[in-house]
């Protein structure tokens, strides 16, 4: 196994344990694009337990370094992303930003809070990767500015297509700590996930828009 997979494993196992993830095949959640999904990870309740945050901190920092990145600043995207994108840079040392969604309609305006410099090398963190949307958005705001992404560090991935796509299109690396068939795996080894539900999971994975539309009555 593999250093990536065993991380892999470690950061599945542990938002497990604390309860971040919920299945629900039957009766399936709404994420905030209006897709249906019969799973939900809230990254969130990480938060709240300084060993695992260190775990994920740790983590992002052995990408980084495996990868040979070299930021200068490190964004959080707005929410989810701030507190990681803040323990890291204070981990490496380094300035940092954060990316709203959009420009703020009072003030200054601003899309991105903090300094950055025209032509600086930033690695975005988030917390999770859905559709890949707001995340390369984020992403795009940032080369806006005449900074240049190296890379997008998440926590956790759908592994969805469409974000698959969408990154490629956008010519941005993604690495993640952890993604949805290490979670599968793990849940199913600790008798969290029955065959049915992990069935249901494979099924939406491949075509999630056509499984939402599906259960949109559900």
């Amino acid at each position: 196994m593999t250093p990536e997979e065993v991380r892999a494993r470690q950061v599945a196992k542990a938002l497990l344990t604390i309860g971040a993830v919920s299945f629900a095949p039957t009766r399936p959640f709404t994420w905030t694009s209006g897709l249906k999904a019969p799973i939900y990870c809230d990254n969130r309740l990480l938060i709240s337990y300084p060993h695992l945050r260190r775990t994920v901190i740790e983590g992002f920092q052995e990408i980084i370094e495996f990868w040979e990145l070299m930021p200068e600043v490190i964004a959080g995207t707005a929410t989810a992303g701030i507190p990681y994108a803040a323990w890291l840079a204070d981990r490496m040392e380094l300035p940092m930003v954060y990316v709203r969604s959009q420009p703020k309609t009072h003030g200054q305006g601003r899309q991105i809070e903090g300094r950055l410099e025209p032509g600086q090398r930033v690695v975005l963190v988030e917390d999770l990767i859905s559709t890949g949307g707001s995340s390369v958005a984020a992403a795009e705001a940032l080369r806006a500015a005449d900074a240049h992404v190296e890379a997008v560090l998440a926590i956790f991935t759908y592994d969805l297509p469409e974000a698959e796509q969408r990154f490629a299109q956008a010519e941005l690396p993604l690495h993640t700590l952890t993604n949805l068939p290490a979670l599968i795996e793990v849940a199913r080894e600790h008798d969290l996930l029955d065959d049915h539900t992990a069935e249901v999971l494979d099924e939406w994975r491949t075509d999630p828009y056509g499984w939402s539309e599906a259960h949109s009555e559900t």
